[in-house]
């Protein structure tokens, strides 16, 4: 029987990333992945749903240009078109994935596996012997008393992917990334929407300044949202929420965050979302570029992004975490010129600092999910706001709003 140096369980992103780095570095990795190469993020989270909101957004923005005059005549979409897009999407990510993971030499056995001794894996055909195994089995859409999915009125993350028709109207129950990408992503279709959180605010994990804005901007969009509420009965597909509110949906999604999928895992090494600590493939790959090459992961420097117009980024501390002893600096997008001329001009760029370091950065902004990055990169690196000033940013962009964040000390 052969050994390998390394067996895998789970080909999502932390899977996935340890077995090629690995074997990058001359040891043999058997990978073992019961459904698709790619985990959750490429399957049934973040690839489909950003295609998803790409088509949603061009649709939305081409309404906005009808209304402006800078288009004429009628605007429709084909919602077909837009799952065969995403489909499309989704298998040309995975087939590069797949050959790439080839390429580096990982073996992939697609069957279920468990760990059915100290140093062997198990599918239901065949054992195999490892030196080390790495539990790498992610994790799966949370479900809660009394919204128990059924697939076809309460739907998951994962259902909702399926849909073959728009509906007419839907309640989403929870508002972090999750629940606000798809609030945007119906919105922009011109679906009914209304969400439920019961927390005080919309995205609850985010400064609260972001989340006031985001609650304004949805109420500029006509997103229905209750807060500091929830649902307190299902009856013939019409809810009841605890503040007494009646909502008829076409269906209802429960976008509550997820669960580990984490089976007895002993000592072996446990990575991704089943470690059950921050549940983003890019939290994921960083862990398993730290198990396989030894980079350092610093948690308090894993950056969120929320996708859609605007879009919605944040690294650090939040002002709610902080004392009077940091200074809060924002700048308002509406001073950008880029953001001017692409009718982007809602939302901001806020720093917080102390002793002239960057201690956090939350962003509203087209462009967000880039312009963290440059913040990320001076935290980490403890690059100081006064040596991030002599950065020449060029003009027109989002990104010299750092800059002009930062002049504003």
């Amino acid at each position: 029987m052969e050994v390998f140096d390394y067996g895998i369980i789970g080909g999502g992103p932390a899977g996935y990333t340890a077995g090629m780095f690995l074997a990058q570095q001359g040891y043999s990795v058997i990978l073992f992945e019961k459904d698709k190469l790619g985990g959750t993020c490429l399957n049934r989270g973040c690839i489909p749903t950003k295609s998803f909101l790409h088509s949603s957004d061009m649709y939305a923005e081409a309404i906005r240009a009808l209304q402006a005059g800078e288009l004429t005549g009628s605007i429709n979409f084909d919602f077909s078109k837009v799952l065969e897009k995403k489909d499309k999407t989704v298998e040309t990510v995975r087939k590069a994935l797949e050959l790439a993971v080839k390429n580096c030499g990982v073996k992939v056995v697609y069957a279920e596996a468990c760990v059915s001794g100290e140093n062997t894996i198990k599918t239901s055909e065949e054992e195999y012997r490892v030196s080390k195994i790495i539990i790498a089995t992610g994790s799966k859409p949370r479900e809660i008393k009394g919204l128990e999915f059924d697939g076809k009125f309460i739907l998951s993350s994962d259902d909702v992917l399926n849909m073959q028709t728009l509906p007419k109207s839907v309640l989403i129950v929870g508002s972090g990334a999750i629940g606000i990408e798809w609030a945007r992503i119906f919105s922009n279709f011109g679906v009914e929407t209304t969400v439920v959180e019961m927390a005080e605010h919309l995205i609850p994990i985010a400064d609260t300044e972001v989340s006031k804005r985001i609650e304004r901007i949805f109420k500029q969009k006509k997103i229905k949202f209750y807060l500091k509420d929830g649902v307190e009965k299902i009856s013939n597909k019409t809810i009841t929420l605890k503040s007494g509110c009646i909502i008829e949906p076409d269906i209802v999604l429960t976008a509550v965050g997820r669960e580990a999928v984490c089976p007895s895992c002993g000592s072996n090494a446990v990575l991704g979302d089943a470690c059950k600590e921050i549940m983003l493939a890019h939290y994921a790959i960083q862990q398993a570029k730290e198990f396989a090459l030894g980079i350092p992961c610093d948690k308090t420097l894993i950056p969120s992004v929320i996708y859609g117009e605007p879009e919605i980024a944040w690294v650090g501390l939040r002002e709610q975490d902080c004392d009077e002893s940091y200074t809060k600096i924002l700048l308002p997008v509406t001073a950008l010129g880029k953001a001017w001329c692409d009718d982007a001009t809602e939302g901001f760029i806020k720093l917080i600092t102390k002793n002239n370091q960057i201690c956090g950065a939350h962003i509203i902004s087209k462009e967000a999910s880039s312009l963290i990055h440059i913040i990320l990169l001076a935290m980490q690196n403890n690059i100081t706001a006064d040596e991030l000033k002599k950065v020449c940013f060029a003009h027109p962009t989002y990104a010299e709003g750092i800059f002009e964040t930062l002049i504003r000390m």
